[in-house]
């Protein structure tokens, strides 16, 4: 009987992933899991589902920035970005969730910087963005002339 034990708890250590160290999911693998959904969705012009990835209202910045308060505004949003993305990092940064992408063509639309990077701030609620701001990407320094 203790060796049908014994087997019994070894088959249910081997069946939940061996016993071993589990890796604890962080709050960026969460982050990176919810950006990395709404990206993917979103590269395959399903509007709709990409939509779902946020709450409302939802804060987003492109330059100015804009509360939008009803779910029409927030698909409205996602269509008009004409690039997709795959998601190439995610570090927390400064309060936010700053994920690094880089840009995709999307179906049915013409993105107008295929194989270009972008970086944007995102705050979630739970596993929803709430906000989505697009930061500037910093180039290097202009050449000057010396004589």
């Amino acid at each position: 009987m203790r060796r049908v034990l014994e087997l019994l708890c070894l088959g249910l250590l081997t069946a939940c992933g061996g016993g071993g160290e589990e890796k604890k999911e962080t709050d960026v693998d969460r982050a990176r899991a919810v950006i990395t959904g709404w990206s993917d969705a979103l590269r395959g012009s399903d509007v709709e589902k990409a939509t779902t990835f946020f709450t409302v209202p939802l804060i987003v910045s492109q330059g100015p920035t804009a509360r939008l308060t009803t779910r029409a505004r927030v698909r409205l949003f996602n269509s008009s970005l004409p690039c997709g993305s795959k998601v190439t990092g995610v570090e927390r940064q400064d309060g936010y969730f700053v994920a690094s992408f880089l840009l995709t063509e999307r179906p049915g639309e013409r993105c107008d910087g295929p194989g270009n990077t972008a970086r944007v701030a995102f705050k979630l609620s739970g596993r929803r963005i709430r906000e989505w701001r697009q930061l500037v990407e910093q180039g290097p320094a202009p050449e000057t002339e010396s004589s």
